[in-house]
């Protein structure tokens, strides 16, 4: 099938993208109980966005998702470079 433009649409940005994908694997999460082999990958992927923006070392982000009965959390922790005054 041939695609068509979407007028009136923008693109969706880096930021809404990776809330797109957070959504996502929370809901997958909540479905079927554990899947820790999508961690990794999910942390490149926050890691990819957030160095389109600024200089971070790749051991700078640190991923946590706490589990209860009701309720995920996910945790993220980034360690930002010192802002170099000129």
């Amino acid at each position: 099938m041939f695609g068509f433009p979407r007028w009136g649409k923008k693109q969706d940005s880096s930021a809404s993208a990776a809330k797109e994908r957070l959504q996502i694997l929370l809901a997958h999460e909540r479905t079927d109980g554990t899947s820790p082999d999508v961690f990794p990958e999910l942390q490149r992927d926050i890691l990819a966005a957030i160095k389109k923006h600024m200089k971070i070392e790749d051991d700078s982000v640190d991923i946590q998702i706490e589990r209860g009965d009701n309720l995920s959390n996910l945790e993220i922790n980034i360690e930002l470079p010192a802002s170099s005054k000129s």
